[in-house]
C-alpha cells in the first residue's frame, strides 16, 4: 500500500501512470497504421505529409510517456508532464481520426480501402472518450498553467 504520510505520493504517481500510458495515444494506432501502409504504396501524394505528421507526432507523444516512466522509476512524481502527456495524446487521436478521414478523400491510395474504412467506422464511436479518461483535458490544462504560473 505504500508509506506511512506518502499517500498523496502514492495517488499522483498513479495518476502520472494512468495519464502518461501509451493507452492515452494508441487507441487508434490500428487506423494510423493501416493508412500508413496504404500511403507507403505507390507515388506520392498529399497524404504523405499527413501521414509523416502524425508518425512524427507520435514519436514525440512516445518518447515523452518513456520519459514519465523513467521518472516515476526514480522516484520522482511528474504529475504535469503526465498531464501533458494525456492532453496532447488525446488531441493526437482525434486527429488522427480527422486526418485519415481527410487523406481518404484526396488520396486514392486509401480512398476505398475497406479495412481501413471499417477501422475508422469502428474508431468514431469511441473519439469522444478519449478526453475523458485520466482527467477531462480542461481539466488537465488548468493544472497544467497554475503549476507553470507557480514557476
Amino acid at each position: 500500500m505504500g508509506q506511512a504520510g506518502e499517500g498523496w505520493k502514492q495517488v499522483t504517481s498513479e495518476l502520472a501512470y494512468e495519464r502518461s500510458g501509451p493507452e492515452r495515444f494508441l487507441s487508434t494506432m490500428p487506423v494510423l497504421e493501416r493508412c500508413v501502409r496504404l500511403v507507403l504504396q505507390g507515388a506520392s501524394s498529399p497524404a504523405d505529409a499527413t501521414a509523416g505528421r502524425l508518425l512524427a507526432r507520435l514519436m514525440t507523444l512516445r518518447n515523452m510517456s518513456l520519459a514519465i516512466w523513467a521518472a516515476l522509476q526514480a522516484g520522482r512524481s511528474p504529475a504535469i508532464e503526465a498531464a501533458m502527456v494525456k492532453d496532447l495524446g488525446t488531441n493526437f487521436e482525434r486527429d488522427t481520426l480527422e486526418s485519415v478521414r481527410e487523406a481518404m478523400e484526396l488520396d486514392e491510395r486509401v480512398a476505398n480501402d475497406p479495412a481501413l474504412t471499417g477501422l475508422l467506422a469502428a474508431a468514431w464511436p469511441l473519439a469522444p472518450t478519449y478526453n475523458l479518461r485520466g482527467g477531462t483535458n480542461e481539466v488537465l490544462r488548468n493544472m497544467i498553467a497554475k503549476q507553470l504560473q507557480a514557476r
